[in-house]
């Protein structure tokens, strides 16, 4: 072990959920090693328009917010689940506000001042707190900075696991991580009594993304090649409303222009929502996805406009300075002219199974965020639920390791890793190709509306990539883009199987083969098992 530092906790990922648990853990005398794959703010989070949902306003109760969040997880939210997370709403955002975000605010009739709060899709009320149109940024900054300055938190970037160590022993506890150092291209060994996973999302499988380009499921594929049973990955959300422009790189344009009055236009000026859904443009975003999605396909159009210019001015630029400026960079002014909107991938509501305590199958590892299936979201979820996930059970994780860690033996001896038989690659070609052949089938074969042919057809092409991927890996030395396509096709082999398992349209997953939704017994979630060799 040569080149290893031992940690108490090795978190692995800087967003919300995993700077949140460090923060949580740092004032107990413990040291914590927080790694980001690049720099710290290419999180998901930093880029999270939208809000934090919570219920502060006085015609709205927690009970309502459990029912939208019910009624959007299509019967496969765990209620339990829904209920704990739902109730901490109050207190998380009181917790972000002591680390220094501060969040919109309005003056009410008698001259207080209040959180200003949004409406967006799915919900009943305004429970959307937020900073203007750009609350992850303003969160993930505040953070950041917190964890800058806490002694016991070590901060690494271009930092990229190449895999997650766990014991021989029946037990099989996990012990630590190899990690690429991507500046130096040296793999090191990082041993910690605690490693917990809060990699994020997995929409960087599909071709158009309103994801950064870190979304490529890596804590999801360490988990399942380590043990762990993932669940329910065949619920892909796809964001409804994506800027449509060549050089964009796929802003999105937050739900809450439609929480505010936008409307959705066909190229001609006529609205067509009213055709899918009684709530029109607050629908659920799968519906509202599937609807633009048939539209374009349809009439055979590039994409849909989304349209808010009716509103003054002066209440789009207060409202949506980020949106505007972005668009306005584009020769798009959204004060006098409709955006043109096209869905894309944007969360996974899947993920590593977990308890109410952010535990996975295997001792001592920990999963939070979007990397994790916690039960909250079913089959859809629900807007601005996903930050508030992460405050959640980064708390419910933090109380968990700090009563487990004082029984947590320091782990054994670890071999450092051994590049001896490898080489460095001559054909970087064959990474950036599989790349885009396997984002491009999986938007095509496993996108908005999926049938049992277009799955066979994606599983036939995972095969053979992972074939080629394997023979690639077994005999070069590790880049970040090699393990970030080495993890994309287990995970989009495993949208693939859930999405296979799935006879029925429920949520998000939509298949022209089984349009309805089969109520003939009770919902069930997708749940994978790794047999033993899918596991090295």
């Amino acid at each position: 072990m040569s080149n290893s530092q031992h940690y108490d906790v090795l978190v692995i990922g800087s967003g919300g959920a995993g700077l949140s648990l460090a923060l949580k853990l740092a004032d107990h005398s413990m040291r914590i090693a927080v790694l980001s794959k690049f720099a710290l703010t290419t999180a998901s989070t930093y880029y999270a328009q939208g809000g934090i949902s919570a219920v502060f306003g006085a015609d709205d109760s927690i009970e309502s917010h459990i029912d939208d969040t019910l009624d959007a997880g299509a019967g496969l939210c765990d209620a339990e689940i829904v209920r704990l997370t739902v109730t901490h709403g109050k207190s998380s955002i009181d917790w972000l506000r002591q680390q220094g975000v501060v969040f919109t605010e309005e003056q009410t009739a008698s001259g207080h001042t209040q959180l200003h709060l949004n409406r967006e899709g799915g919900h009943s009320h305004r429970r959307i707190v937020h900073t203007a149109d750009a609350t992850g940024k303003a969160v993930s900054l505040s953070l950041i900075e917190r964890a800058q300055e806490h002694a016991n938190i070590e901060l690494f970037e271009h930092h990229n696991v190449v895999e997650l160590i766990a014991t021989k022993d029946a037990e099989k506890r996990i012990i630590g991580a190899y990690v690429l150092d991507s500046k130096k291209q040296q793999v090191k060994t990082m041993p910690a009594r605690v490693v917990v996973l809060a990699t994020g999302g997995a929409s960087k499988a599909y071709l158009y993304s309103t994801n950064p380009q870190s979304s490529t499921g890596d804590g999801i594929a360490l988990a399942w090649r380590a043990g762990c049973r993932v669940s329910n990955m065949e619920f892909m959300q796809f964001h409804p409303t994506c800027l449509y422009h060549p050089h964009a790189h796929s802003f999105l344009i937050s739900e809450a222009v439609r929480g505010e009055g936008g409307k959705l236009i066909l190229p001609d000026g006529s609205p067509f929502m009213q055709h899918f859904d009684p709530r029109e443009e607050l629908a659920p975003r799968d519906i509202v996805a599937r609807a633009i999605d048939h539209e374009m396909k349809k009439r055979g159009i590039d994409c849909v406009y989304l349209d808010i210019s009716h509103k003054s001015e002066q209440f789009i630029r207060e409202h949506f300075p980020t949106i505007h400026q972005q668009c306005l960079e584009f020769d798009i002014d959204i004060t006098k002219q409709p955006i043109p909107v096209v869905p894309a991938a944007h969360y996974t509501c899947g993920g590593v199974l977990t308890d109410s305590y952010a535990r996975t199958d295997l001792a001592n590892l920990y999963a939070i965020g979007e990397v994790a299936c916690t039960g909250l979201h079913g089959a859809n979820r629900m807007a601005s639920n996903s930050l508030l996930e992460c405050l959640v059970f980064a708390e419910r994780a933090s109380e968990d390791i700090l009563q487990k860690l004082p029984g947590i033996v320091p782990p054994p001896e670890i071999p450092d890793w051994d590049e001896s038989k490898v080489s460095d690659s001559d054909e970087e070609v064959v990474v950036s190709h599989n790349w885009e052949e396997l984002r491009r089938f999986m938007w095509d074969y496993v996108g908005i509306v999926r049938t049992d042919k277009r799955l066979s057809r994606a599983m036939s092409r995972v095969e053979l990539l992972q074939k080629e991927i394997t023979e690639y890996y077994s005999n070069f030395r590790v880049t970040s883009d090699l393990l970030e396509l080495r993890n994309l096709v287990i995970v989009a082999e495993l949208i693939i199987r859930c999405a296979q398992q799935r006879k029925e349209s429920r949520g998000l997953h939509y298949t022209l083969d089984y349009p309805e939704t089969d109520d003939s017994k009770p919902a069930q979630n997708t749940v994978l098992t790794p047999r033993p060799f899918e596991r090295h």
